[in-house]
């Protein structure tokens, strides 16, 4: 590296990837592809992301003092496999949720839901976060919006002191900057909740909108919405959807999207 007429020295690199190169995401995925086909030769899934490597396995509860052992039998080879690429697989930050309904973990209450990784044990948490989404151990999706509405109202509350200060047109931009692109991101995860689940988002919608509009706490918004183009949260979901499908079908979405998607025309064989 040179800055200037200054130089740094060279030094050979014998394992890993140099950080902040052009192709270093690239070499990154070459050097880590082969932890996925050491992960499904224990019967488990994976999703890969960078550095993140997730672990799933579907089960029904009579099958849970099966599958945990597999669980725990793949850790160690996976740590194995850290060491041996010079990587470390840091226990201490790993986290473990288990998910389904109510009535199940009632039955799972009584029996060991911890996983060790080497000397260490992992506790199950309620929710985890992944890449930026909260999933709760329900998959309600609950603490996730709690938390989008929380942020949204931090961000209002601030906007607000510059309510008399700012053009409208300013204000809906900082509003699409900062409450919207929140709102949005990821909340295809949020398709098929109930109503009541969803309105902390509608409120932060509404209270948005007032700030973007100059109006007061109980006027009306839906006639603003319109002239503003913003759509309610759950036709915000519903457009998201559509978006996904239409790049699915037309070969726009990457391919862990257009995997998940058969064309009606393909199964019943009309053009």
């Amino acid at each position: 590296m040179s800055i200037g007429p200054d130089q740094s020295s060279s030094t050979p690199l014998d394992c890993g990837v140099p950080q902040g190169s052009i192709v270093g995401l690239s070499e990154f995925i070459s050097y880590t592809e082969d932890i996925e086909e050491l992960i499904h030769t224990h019967s488990l899934t994976c999703h890969l992301y960078a550095d993140d490597t997730q672990l799933l396995s579907s089960m029904h509860l009579e099958e849970f003092d099966s599958r945990k052992p597999a669980l725990e039998n793949c850790l160690s080879p996976v740590q194995q496999w850290c060491a041996r690429r010079h990587l470390q697989l840091n226990a201490d930050k790993s986290q473990l949720i288990w998910s389904a309904s109510r009535s199940t973990f009632e039955k799972l209450s009584a029996k060991d839901t911890t996983v060790k990784v080497g000397l260490t044990v992992i506790k199950p948490a309620e929710s985890v976060r992944n890449l930026g989404v909260t999933l709760d151990s329900q998959l309600n999706m609950q603490v996730h919006i709690s938390k989008v509405a929380s942020s949204c109202f931090y961000h209002l509350r601030r906007l607000r002191q510059l309510r008399r200060v700012v053009a409208q047109d300013v204000r809906q931009r900082l509003v699409s900057a900062l409450i919207l692109s929140q709102v949005d991101y990821c909340n295809s995860s949020l398709a098929g909740l109930p109503a009541g689940a969803l309105a902390p988002l509608q409120r932060v919608l509404n209270a948005a909108t007032r700030f973007a509009a100059d109006l007061r706490s109980r006027d009306h918004v839906t006639s603003v919405h319109r002239s503003l183009h913003w759509l309610p949260i759950r036709q915000r979901i519903q457009y998201k959807l559509c978006v996904l499908t239409y790049g699915a079908a037309h070969g726009y979405a990457p391919d862990y999207i257009s995997n998940l998607a058969t064309l009606t025309s393909a199964i019943s064989g009309r053009s």
